[in-house]
């Protein structure tokens, strides 16, 4: 009898470990960058997440289709290999709508970003609320990237003038195929999800922000910025981040 009891006792312990383990905040942060841009401008957002003891890791996703993007960020998905937070900015926002289902991600992040539903294109929802600015331009063989003399106005008007500058000499071009693939399978149905809208945004309608968060039941928060609020507002958006690591289960 003793010996029993001693084994019910341990097993116990034990779940009652395991509770408390699966109760500490999630660790793990994934950033994803939008078009135009690399992840590069994660930096300041992943100084402050490291230094609060966050492990981050960064997706260079190509902007040649939706799939390549999603495929890039499923690769770093598994290799952090752990539970993990996952974050977009802009075009960011599509692609880990289609990624965030791999069952590491815990929760999803969504910074100024695309948050669109099973069957939805970005070109559709575009037309919807359409954006303040229109400075896209072709860059050839179905590439486009913000013209580079609107870029600080519309893109990151509250970016130093000499950042936003190297900033659009040295975009990434995206394919427009990215803004014509629907979503086969909105993450965000299935996953927990927290939202960033950036007041100023001339890129994407900040009302077109506002309704998808509202429309996934996101957590909101407004910040306000230009569309590149993780440059300019870092403090912000990673306590935001923060916030989703500590409530995600």
């Amino acid at each position: 009898m003793k010996r029993l009891l001693t084994s019910v006792a341990a097993a116990a312990l034990a779940v009652g470990m395991s509770g408390v383990a699966s109760a500490e905040p999630i660790k793990n942060i994934v950033l994803v960058h939008g078009a135009f841009a690399d992840g590069s401008g994660w930096r300041a957002v992943t100084d402050i997440l490291e230094r609060d003891g966050y492990s981050v890791s960064i997706v260079q996703e190509p902007e040649t289709s939706l799939a390549d993007d999603a495929a890039a960020t499923k690769r770093i998905i598994e290799r952090v290999n752990a539970p993990l937070i996952l974050v977009g900015h802009s075009y960011g926002g599509a692609v880990i709508t289609q990624a965030g289902n791999e069952p590491q991600v815990r929760g999803l992040v969504y910074i100024a970003a695309f948050q669109p539903d099973s069957g939805e294109t970005l070109g559709g929802l575009l037309k919807q609320k359409p954006p303040a600015a229109n400075s896209a331009v072709p860059a050839g063989e179905g590439y486009v990237i913000v013209d580079p003399k609107s870029f600080h106005a519309d893109f990151a008007a509250d970016v130093p003038a000499r950042e936003a500058h190297f900033m659009a000499i040295s975009q990434v071009p995206i394919s427009v195929t990215g803004f014509g693939t629907a979503i086969t399978n909105a993450a965000w149905h299935n996953k927990p999800s927290w939202y960033a809208v950036a007041t100023e945004d001339r890129m994407i309608n900040p009302d077109l922000e506002r309704f998808m968060a509202k429309r996934a039941g996101s957590t909101t928060v407004e910040v306000k910025g230009s569309h590149a609020i993780y440059l300019s507002q870092p403090q912000a958006v990673a306590n935001l981040i923060e916030r989703a690591a500590k409530d995600a289960k």
